[in-house]
């Protein structure tokens, strides 16, 4: 009973009290009935199920996980050769393969560009400044800066505006259900790629982690149901992966490639896609998402190797993060386990300080977006405006720094885009400690902040000046129309704060500062998205170096437990804010005391269809609701009983819509044999989702014909008894991955009807279910407020 993408039109009179305005202006699409006129509102558990996608409110419906185990289905699987089956199963290897195979090619590419365009422009900016030509430094590091930022937010407001932003919340509802609109077409995947190049080559506090990850998602996407929707390949084969459930497969295999090709770390990938995005798991994905991971690091290698040459521009002397610490000696005692813990407790703080932070930002972000394409455009051109000044003017505050005499004059002072030791407007000798960690890549930033064995090559003031840049501008730069991800500005950010903290631990410990900005960004990631094991997986693949990860999993675990103590993660506030019905992991407590057949009360009466069933009946339903699956019910004669009632199963909307479409009609109420079910319809056909009602013509002598629903009816749902928590219902639901769930009555009887509701995860979300219940809203309120 999700909602299809049709808008109903709410109307009111003169003589309406401003109570009745308000609730037909709150009135759920879902409430509808065949039995109440369509604009009176019911009492329902349900919220309006939109979505803010891509910047535009969106109708949210479910995806349909769960095996439709009809007649046709059972048919097609008992008339599989075993040759057949291997194929469907070396195609899913194959996708598999190609998925990790694009996204390691692409990765690739964006690197290129971005380590290009951006060493160019910065090669240019310090020519200019060595000159002491510093207007001419600052118009054209800012006027490059510009006409990147405004090609990408150009391509993202007009032409995609799902690419904006990271795309991993979105990918994480869809994978715990909800079907996402528009979020991995063709379209969204191009202004992804070009939009992440644009918005990180102008130097703009964002990375191109999230957007791998989402781009990854794109091609899996793609690949799986043979290209565009305009230009789709039509092989017999390739059409067996459109269905949900497969392409939830796919995507899973996308988004770890996604991540692997953002860090070089295959098995980090893995572990990112099964604890944070996610919801359903099994073995066989394990192995096809390593296989896909496996792929995209030996792309990245190759192509790595191939540039080492200097084939590729200034790609190959900076490029992919990874900060290899295997050559430095890790040695910490029991008294540094104390400045571990503090740093844990400091990003576990800061990292919700930061979520809290970034949702205010958020909030007014989407009230800016409201006004029109020119407000995000101008919002856009801002941020960068202010970043390019700042990046470009604070390193002027900070004073000089003379090189260490034992440093070699190639590395002290640097000239050129890499480097440790920026000479910025220095004198000959000396270098400007801030322009080593501003004026650069976010890539080569990472890099020389985490450099080890350089105890004295930054400054207290300098780090301080850092941290709080990045702090501001990782708030304000999240959140315009760019692609963006979150994972590079936290990972600056904690390194600040944890390389300070090395500073002043520095007589009273033996590790490394460079090891200290490695568990200070650590933390801050930690205490902002709460993960945990493949974070810890991810840093250790990064640095290469073993020793380091007793203490980063003890940073690990205390940052995400102190920082669950004051909010949710980072995602799920971005879940929240887009309005994606995404259902948690673990029920609330007081959702054992209320049982699914309470919820089933107080919606509106189930609709239910007869196993033969007019078609006038069917095309009454159709219209007069919006629910997306019908209970199909037998009525039968008993002799000794008296009519009986039992549910054959469930049918989908698009079923339904297909019988109409193909004018399966029978002129007598009668049970169809067969091969008459095979004869008209196929399994393809049982696979495509087929419309709306309002596309489909029907005669008013078709209207008085009958339709026979047993063929294409699921004979195998998902029920659960009446008397069943609320809480364990939802655990059932989202494991299994469902989107409708029937409720029988614990007792059957010539009176009693055979289905009391269906469920949907519209009605299983806490707040949906707090708002139905008042009693139980000031319950749980009282709770937290203690």
């Amino acid at each position: 009973m999700d909602q299809d993408s049709e808008k109903m039109t709410e109307t009111t009179t003169a003589s309406n009290t401003e109570e009745q305005q308000t609730n037909q202006q709150e009135r759920d699409p879902e409430s509808n009935s065949l039995q109440q006129p369509l604009l009176k509102r019911n009492r329902t558990l349900s919220s309006s199920p939109l979505a803010l996608v891509g910047t535009k409110v969106s109708y949210i419906e479910s995806l349909d996980y769960e095996i439709n185990e009809n007649d046709l289905f059972k048919h097609d699987w008992r008339t599989r050769s075993q040759a057949q089956v291997l194929q469907y199963v070396f195609l899913k290897w194959l996708l598999a393969f190609l998925v990790g195979l694009l996204t390691g090619v692409i990765a690739t590419l964006i690197n290129l560009a971005v380590e290009n365009i951006a060493g160019y422009k910065l090669l240019a900016v310090v020519h200019y400044i060595e000159r002491k030509r510093y207007m001419t430094g600052f118009l054209l590091m800012t006027g490059v800066n510009f006409v990147l930022t405004l090609i990408a937010t150009l391509l993202c407001v007009f032409f995609a505006p799902t690419a904006a932003g990271p795309g991993i919340p979105e990918i994480k509802a869809y994978l715990n259900g909800v079907d996402t609109p528009n979020m991995y077409g063709a379209t969204t995947m191009f202004v992804k790629i070009v939009g992440s190049i644009g918005a990180v080559a102008a130097g703009l506090d964002l990375g191109k982690e999230g957007p791998l990850v989402h781009i990854g998602a794109c091609i899996a996407s793609l690949l799986g149901q043979g290209g565009p929707d305009n230009y789709r390949i039509r092989w017999k084969w390739i059409r067996y992966f459109n269905n949900d459930r497969d392409r939830r497969d796919i995507i899973t295999c996308g988004a770890s490639s996604g991540v692997c090709a953002a860090f070089r770390s295959p098995v980090g990938g893995v572990l990112f896609a099964l604890e944070e995005v996610a919801t359903w798991w099994r073995s066989a994905l394990l192995w096809r998402t390593f296989f896909s991971t496996a792929v995209v690091v030996v792309v990245l290698r190759a192509f790595m190797e191939y540039c080492k040459s200097g084939e590729c521009g200034l790609f190959g002397e900076g490029g992919l993060i990874m900060f290899d610490v295997s050559g430095v000696s890790v040695d910490y005692h029991l008294v540094d386990l104390i400045p571990v813990t503090v740093i844990g407790i400091i990003g576990g703080v800061l990292g919700s300080l930061y979520n809290y932070a970034l949702h205010k930002v958020l909030r007014l972000y989407n009230l800016i977006n409201e006004k029109g394409k020119l407000a995000k455009i101008l919002l856009s051109l801002t941020v960068s405006l202010f970043t390019s000044a700042c990046l470009y003017g604070l390193p002027f505050l900070a004073s000089c720094t003379p090189c260490d005499p034992s440093a070699v004059d190639s590395e002290c002072p640097t000239t050129g885009r890499m480097g440790n030791f920026k000479k910025f407007n220095c004198p000959k000798g000396h270098y400007n400690d801030l322009a080593t960690l501003l004026l650069t890549t976010n890539d080569d930033a990472v890099r020389n902040i985490f450099s080890t064995n350089t105890p004295s090559e930054y400054r207290v003031f300098s780090l301080v000046i850092f941290f709080i840049l990045y702090c501001i501008l990782g708030l304000f730069t999240f959140g315009i129309a760019v692609p963006s991800g979150l994972f590079l500005p936290i990972i600056l950010m904690g390194s600040a704060y944890g390389r300070l903290l090395g500073m002043a631990m520095g007589p009273y410990t033996t590790i490394d500062q460079g090891l200290f900005a490695v568990l200070g960004a650590a933390s801050l990631m930690a205490g902002s998205m709460r993960m945990t094991v493949s974070l810890c997986v991810i840093f250790l693949e990064l640095t290469n170096n073993l020793l380091l990860l007793p203490i980063t999993m003890l940073v690990l675990l205390i940052s995400k437990s102190v920082g669950d103590c004051f909010n949710p993660s980072i995602y799920e506030i971005i879940l929240e804010l887009k309005g994606l019905p995404f259902l948690e992991a673990h029920p609330e407590p007081w959702m054992r005391n209320i049982t699914v057949g309470e919820l089933a009360d107080i919606k509106p009466p189930v609709v239910t269809l007869s196993g033969i069933e007019k078609v006038g009946r069917i095309v009454e339903v159709l219209r007069n609701t919006t629910h997306n699956a019908f209970a199909v019910v037998d009525n039968t004669l008993e002799p000794t009983v008296g009519q009986v009632s039992e549910v054959h199963g469930l049918i989908l909307r698009a079923h339904l819509l297909l019988v109409l479409k193909k004018k399966w009609f029978l002129q007598e109420r009668r049970r169809t044999e067969e091969w008459e079910v095979r004869e008209k319809f196929t399994w393809v056909d049982v696979a495509e989702r087929w419309g709306t009602i309002e596309e489909v013509a029907v005669t008013k002598e078709e209207m008085e014909m009958y339709v026979d629903l047993h063929p294409l009816t699921n004979t195998t749902p998902y029920t659960v008894v009446e008397t069943m928590s609320v809480a364990k219902a939802l655990v059932q639901f989202r494991q299994v991955g469902l989107r409708h769930m029937l409720v029988l009555p614990k007792y059957h009887g010539p009176s009693v009807p055979p289905v009391v509701g269906i469920l949907t995860r519209q009605d299983l979300r806490a707040h949906n279910i707090l708002s139905a219940f008042p009693h139980l809203e000031k319950s749980h309120a009282s709770k937290k407020g203690r």
